[in-house]
């Protein structure tokens, strides 16, 4: 208890020290005396000097930044939340720099030994220098042997101690978000204690590699048919829970226009080919990368697109390939109609609303976007304002649908980074139309009728017991002895739970403190 009570007390120095707790200020009006408590938490430290020439997400990067490991990944991940912050703010949040001094290579080489074993290790060499270094893992070069031949690989390495780090951060983080909503009311509308605790699960799946490297293998298997995009290949026998080999790319970072075009080339094709093979990923896989800026985008000779950090993927179910797929159809034709729908018939909007007045909607939606210049027309714009438009209507949105409306952005501005004159429309419609044709076939349809039939015939030996347990269950409701308020989420309950009694053992401990001291003095 008191190493978490000491662990709560750096993390609340940390956001006093850090500039953190002005620069929310400056975004949600924070109660006075809990302005008063950060100051004096801070006293005898001196407080980062901030740039008032930025906005006050600007200033809330640079905190995060320096108060290390766990709140730069808090950043990403609210990064990624626009319904949670608001979109100026996560839009700020996506600057946050990933970046932390390397740890030795004698360390990695110590850490290679006790994952893989020696006898794995004797055909790992010419290890170098680490290459990139950011909060959960650094990256290096090396040379394995597969079956008798030299192979050229990227390794990735987890920082050592680096659970153990976020863990004891994450528990104090959800204990001062547990503090914060039950001393600020207006405060759980921003479900802090939900955030944390999904920060908590994303990290724990981002520390362990295999993850990964079977998020990169899903990928691999989904477009090793695609040209013009190669994802690296895994090399299973070199990887680890802490560790992860990966073919070596060999190309040209995307962000290097100039060296691309000496090297032939052809940069409208390109943009247009990194547009297409994400939308292919998102409406024909359900399985997209999450995460496709600059940095993780690489050329080869022959113009073939290859990412790499497999860490944010985002995947969709088979109503949302379809809803994402026929609506932005639906806004390329303009049939506003159509488009309503398709929310319709998802579900995603209540049955009370008027069709007509959500397609008027849709409409004020649509037409602003088709009267700007191609260089101005963005897919992902288009899905951030629907979102906005829909949420009037009561409709929530999913996060994955979020992660691809902002992925989506990020893919549209390295197109047009390369091409300025890229038009998204035109581009998309190919992937999008020929996805829907595919889809609505008399072949598709046989299928599908065929796979619902399978179901109905798995499940028919169960409906009599179905059918028992629902009379048993409708009995119990009549009498009032079944309680019908049930919780989706077990995980974040026990969380919860361990906040109330941990809030209770320091109460208690306080309370035991102060007597012991009236006795004594």
């Amino acid at each position: 208890m008191f190493k978490k009570i000491f662990q709560l007390y750096k993390i609340a120095r940390k956001l006093g020290t850090s500039g953190a707790i002005d620069t929310l200020n400056e975004i949600y009006k924070i109660p006075i005396y809990i302005k008063i408590f950060f100051d004096v938490i801070s006293l005898g430290s001196q407080k980062k000097i901030q740039n008032f020439s930025k906005s006050p997400g600007e200033k809330l990067c640079d905190a995060l930044e320096g108060m290390g490991t766990t709140f730069i990944k808090l950043g990403q991940f609210l990064a990624t939340r626009p319904d949670i912050i608001g979109e100026d703010l996560a839009k700020d949040l996506e600057k946050l720099q990933d970046k932390l001094p390397a740890f030795r290579t004698s360390v990695s080489k110590e850490i290679l030994k006790k994952e893989l074993g020696e006898k794995q290790l004797i055909n790992i060499s010419n290890l170098s220098e680490p290459i990139a270094a950011a909060s959960i893992s650094q990256v290096h070069t090396a040379t394995i042997k597969v079956d008798g031949s030299n192979v050229d690989v990227a390794v990735k390495i987890l920082r050592p101690e680096i659970e153990k780090l976020f863990n004891e951060e994450l528990d104090a983080l959800m204990f001062l978000a547990y503090i914060v909503e039950s001393l600020i009311a207006k405060t759980r509308r921003l479900k802090l204690i939900e955030v944390v605790h999904l920060l908590r699960e994303i990290t724990n799946i981002e520390m362990d590699l295999r993850f990964e490297a079977a998020a990169a293998n899903e990928l691999y298997e989904n477009t090793k048919n695609d040209k013009g995009f190669n994802v690296p290949k895994i090399y299973w026998n070199y990887t680890s829970k802490k560790v992860l080999t990966l073919e070596k790319v060999k190309g040209i970072s995307i962000r290097e226009k100039d060296t691309l075009e000496k090297s032939g080339i052809n940069l409208k094709s390109l943009g247009e080919n990194l547009i297409q093979h994400f939308l292919r990923q998102a409406v024909r896989d359900g399985f997209f990368h999450g995460d496709m800026h600059q940095g993780n985008l690489f050329v080869d000779g022959q113009g073939n697109i290859i990412p790499v950090d497999f860490g944010i993927m985002g995947r969709l179910d088979k109503n949302n390939k379809k809803y994402l797929a026929e609506i932005l159809f639906g806004f390329i034709q303009r049939d506003y109609v159509k488009v309503a729908e398709v929310h319709f018939q998802a579900g995603l909007v209540p049955r009370e609303t008027s069709k007509e007045e959500f397609a008027q909607a849709l409409r004020s939606v649509g037409e602003p976007i088709f009267g700007q210049t191609i260089k101005d027309i963005s897919g992902g714009n288009l899905l951030a304002q629907l979102f906005e438009i829909t949420e009037k209507f009561n409709m929530s949105t999913q996060p994955q649908l979020l992660l691809l409306q902002k992925t989506m952005v990020v893919v549209e501005g390295v197109a047009r980074k390369l091409y300025p004159e890229t038009n998204i429309w035109e581009v998309s419609k190919p992937v999008l139309e020929g996805w829907i044709r595919k889809t609505k076939s008399p072949e598709a349809n046989i299928n599908q009728a065929i796979d619902v039939s399978k179901e109905i015939l798995k499940k028919i030996p169960d409906f009599p017991n179905f059918m028992d347990r629902a009379n048993y269950a409708l009995q119990l409701i009549s009498e009032g002895k079944l309680n019908l308020s049930l919780k989706n989420d077990k995980g974040l309950e026990i969380e919860k739970m361990k906040l109330k009694n941990l809030r209770n053992n320091i109460f208690l401990g306080i309370f035991s403190v102060v007597i012991v001291m009236l006795l004594v003095f």
